[in-house]
């Protein structure tokens, strides 16, 4: 769970999630309300596990797998990345861009 770098309050995971679903790069924190934002490394662990995402559709591709059997995975996996994510995320004072 993220911390914040201010007053070191370890957000909670409702709150991480709620954070998590607003298009401001910025997140507030909810205990000193200072703005903090994800670190490089985070954001990329962020990215490289929702790669996982992509799995139903090779598996498609690898073997003969129904449809159907494809199509409910999708929400399953969804809910486990969604899940999983706030453990991910870091925080820091400064926002630091992605460089590739």
């Amino acid at each position: 769970m993220p911390i914040c770098n201010n007053c070191h309050h370890k957000w909670s995971w409702k709150q991480t999630v709620k954070k998590m679903f607003t298009l401001v790069p910025s997140m507030t924190c909810p205990f000193c309300k200072q703005k903090q934002y994800q670190t490089r490394r985070s954001k990329r662990k962020a990215a490289s596990i929702n790669m996982l995402s992509l799995v139903p559709l090779l598996l498609n591709l690898l073997f003969d797998i129904p449809t159907v059997l494809i199509l409910s995975l999708f929400p399953i996996l969804f809910l486990f990345l969604i899940s999983i994510n706030p453990f991910l995320i870091q925080l820091s004072n400064e926002e630091e861009h992605m460089t590739f």
